[in-house]
């Protein structure tokens, strides 16, 4: 029983990924442009408006902006929705990557590979800050399994402690 569910959320996470990438990478994109980007034969212009500033994104569509708020929570709010589901799969698929530190790693790694994959490939702008969002997406995905592993600890110490009493 345990393969089963190991094996799907593996493919819950293949899945996952498939359609994050999607949404960041190609989500303007028609197929045959998307090959010109890895062809690099894309010449026509491109966002060049990168940030390698941290917090100037947040700022300023937290406060300055004068833009509508669909954007400011799209921005915002999605790039932390986006990889909170990250947080959550990759500790059930693998106890080694139960710790904050290690999902951190794992998330930052995971979007710093798309910022990266922007820059190069001229799919849309490098933003630090979305590194900064998308790592916090994935802590608070954790976060409800870190919850529950600490409940299910804090039960069955409870249960030992009570078998030893008796």
């Amino acid at each position: 029983m345990k393969i089963f569910v190991k094996v799907g959320l593996t493919l819950l996470l293949c899945l996952y990924l498939i359609i994050l990438s999607k949404l960041i990478l190609f989500k303007y994109l028609p197929m045959q442009e998307i090959i010109n980007h890895f062809t690099f034969s894309y010449s026509a212009p491109y966002w060049n408006s990168h940030n390698f500033i941290p917090f100037k994104t947040i700022i300023f569509y937290l406060f300055l902006a004068d833009i509508n708020i669909n954007i400011r929570v799209d921005n915002l709010i999605g790039n932390i929705i986006g990889f909170i589901p990250f947080g959550f799969i990759l500790p059930l698929l693998s106890k080694r990557l139960l710790s904050f530190k290690k999902i951190t790693i794992s998330t930052f790694c995971l979007s710093l590979t798309f910022e990266l994959l922007q820059l190069l490939f001229h799919f849309g702008s490098f933003d630090v800050d979305d590194l900064i969002l998308n790592t916090l997406g994935g802590v608070l995905g954790y976060l409800p399994i870190k919850l529950i592993y600490s409940f299910i600890n804090y039960k069955q110490g409870q249960q030992k402690n009570s078998l030893s009493n008796t």
